[in-house]
């Protein structure tokens, strides 16, 4: 069952989705059809991004189930992989999934 429940944050309008025990997605929209409910899982993810969203939280802790290609599971991974306050480019993100061409996609 998917169970989602939004928060106003200094982004605006955030929804959490969870499924199954995990956070499926966290959208600035909603796109998902599901059961408004603040699960515990919900407050805490919205806990940990307005920590990170001033400076007291450098990486998150939750459990996590997007749903995606095998290429969006790459770059999602890879974008993970970022340490706090640096940055990365498409053409970066595209050599550190191995696939040079990506950058574009």
């Amino acid at each position: 069952m998917i169970l989602q429940y939004s928060y106003e944050t200094i982004l605006g309008s955030v929804t959490f989705v969870e499924e199954g025990g995990a956070l499926l997605a966290i959208t600035t929209h909603r796109t998902y059809e599901g059961e408004r409910v603040e699960t515990s899982l919900i407050k805490e993810a919205y806990r940990q991004l307005s920590e990170y969203l001033t400076g007291e939280r450098k990486s998150f802790d939750l459990p996590l189930n997007p749903r995606g290609t095998v290429f969006q599971q790459q770059v999602w991974k890879a974008l993970c992989d970022i340490p706090y306050g640096e940055t990365r480019s498409y053409k970066q993100i595209a050599e550190a999934i191995g696939n040079p061409k990506a950058v574009r996609a």
